[in-house]
């Protein structure tokens, strides 16, 4: 394991270079181990272990064992409850560890770390806890009308699908764990989770606490390795009932067609290229710093993240210099660093790709106004970048960049606004910066995506649905309709005599 910075060093001790498998660290691999680096020095972290067919196969059977157990299957909705309450506590009271983990793996702000990554985590898992109890099924009242002289019961019955393969992506790490687990096991699912290979870390501690919170083994079984080895093994697999994806367009189409091949469940929360408009009744100095998150929040690794910018004219070339001006004053830096203010992205393969689009769109000749380069230092780091005036059809417009790179244009009239908003196979998220509020109530039922924010960006509850439009996926993620993606409805119909001693 490779030295890192004396400010970093305490994080190595949570380090865990195994997976858990059937409540047990496994430690064994079919393959080369996966190097983990630490985006802010590009310094080799950990090596963790790669399941192939065999390891996978002992993973889901491990979910499968645990899922007809009695000591899963046989306990009261108010016991699940209880155990993903106790798992909240555990993510808390290791909170400080968890965060810095996530900062040295991710390469995150700690803040972010601290107020998402555990803060919300640990807001999501009780949220979900109270579901538990909360699924019901419903009296049906059947005209079924023969044969003569009986009479039907009938009613619905909700069962969790059985086995659920979670794969989930390195931008929220932890976050993203939860978002699969809680649910699954509010449902009475057993899961076996696959976190992207550069951010593992976090959701093997989650695991851990998952036992220490009394999880019985085999309920939450993380394993690690590349996608194309260890994610395709597991959504493959015969014994996985449901795959839940977190991840880009791409992959989750392949994923999708997999799941078909033997009907599995899938949902599928997939990549975004999200419309901000800034109309010219709002606060513009609000609507600059709106403008800012949304794209720049996460170092731009966001599936919402507000990539393109449409403002008004007359406002155009003020907002587009406010935002540039925010942008050349950012300080790059550590995670660790308080002063910071945009960490490094997560990989060196992943710098090179926004790195790669950015030369894409000097060539496609869209002006410049701030970033355009990596900052020089060791780490993965981009400056964040403004395009202003590029054409709907570029590729920096139309493709997801997935960093800290926002391309802006204008529009004259709302019809204008609401095609250009449009005009993307995805359709995630968007937002309205506008203080009339007829105009806005005109144009959010017009817009084309799952989530609509107004005069904010990016913000997120358990109890709001988060999913997309086209090809940003399938299903919702958070409140009572992600139960639903876990659960199976029966039909239960009993027939009895019409009259006594029929």
């Amino acid at each position: 394991m490779s030295a890192v910075s004396e400010l970093q060093r305490p994080e190595l001790a949570a380090i865990r270079e195994h997976m858990i498998i059937g409540g047990k660290p496994c430690a064994e691999t079919d393959g080369e181990r996966v190097p983990v680096y630490d985006p802010a020095t590009g310094r080799e972290i950990a090596r963790q272990p790669e399941a192939g067919a065999r390891l996978v196969d002992a993973a889901v059977k491990a979910a499968r064992s645990a899922f007809e157990s009695p000591a899963w299957r046989g306990l009261v909705p108010a016991a699940r409850e209880r155990l993903l309450l106790r798992l909240a506590d555990l993510v808390e009271r290791h909170g400080d560890e968890l965060a810095r983990l996530e900062t040295l793996n991710n390469g995150k702000l700690l803040a972010l770390s601290q107020g998402l990554e555990v803060g919300a985590g640990a807001q999501w898992l009780r949220y979900m806890a109270g579901w538990a109890t909360k699924i019901s099924g419903e009296t049906l009242n059947v005209s079924i009308p023969f044969p003569p002289g009986v009479n039907y019961n009938a009613y619905t019955r909700p069962e969790p699908v059985g086995v659920v393969g979670a794969i989930i992506p390195w931008n929220f790490p932890l976050l993203m764990a939860i978002w699969k687990i809680a649910p699954a096991v509010a449902a009475g699912c057993t899961v076996v989770l696959k976190p992207a290979e550069e951010t593992p870390l976090t959701a093997i501690r989650l695991a851990e606490l998952a036992l220490e919170a009394g999880f019985p083994p085999g309920v939450i079984n993380v394993i690690t390795g590349r996608g194309e080895v260890t994610g395709a093994a597991l959504a493959s697999h015969p014994g996985i009932d449901k795959i839940a994806f977190t991840g880009s367009t791409e992959v989750g189409k392949l994923i999708g067609r997999q799941a078909m091949d033997d009907m599995k469940r899938v949902s599928l929360e997939l990549g975004g290229k999200s419309p901000v408009l800034i109309l010219d009744d709002c606060d513009i100095d609000l609507a600059v710093q709106g403008a800012a998150g949304a794209i720049f929040f996460n170092q731009g690794q966001v599936c919402t993240a507000g990539s393109r910018l449409f403002v008004q004219q007359g406002i155009y070339e003020r907002v587009v210099t406010g935002l540039a001006d925010l942008a050349s004053g950012m300080r790059l830096g550590s995670g660790f660093d308080p002063q910071a203010q945009i960490g490094p992205l997560v990989s060196a393969r992943h710098r090179k790709r926004v790195l790669d689009y950015i030369d894409i769109g000097r060539q496609e000749g869209a002006r410049m106004l701030a970033g355009g380069n990596a900052d020089g230092r060791d780490g993965y780091f981009v400056r964040p970048t403004v395009f202003a005036d590029a054409v709907p059809q570029a590729r920096i417009s139309q493709e997801e960049i997935f960093g800290p790179v926002v391309v802006a244009g204008s529009f004259s009239t709302e019809e204008e606004a609401v095609a250009l908003a449009n005009d993307t196979r995805f359709g995630l998220g968007a937002s309205i910066w506008s203080n009339d509020l007829a105009r806005v109530n005109r144009l959010v039922p017009r817009i084309q995506a799952g989530t609509v924010w107004v005069n904010t960006h990016n913000m997120l509850d358990p109890h709001m649905p988060f999913g997309g439009y086209k090809e940003s996926g399938i299903g919702r993620e958070h409140g009572h309709d992600v139960i639903g993606m876990y659960l199976h409805k029966k039909s239960v119909c009993i027939a009895y005599p019409a009259t006594a001693g029929g």
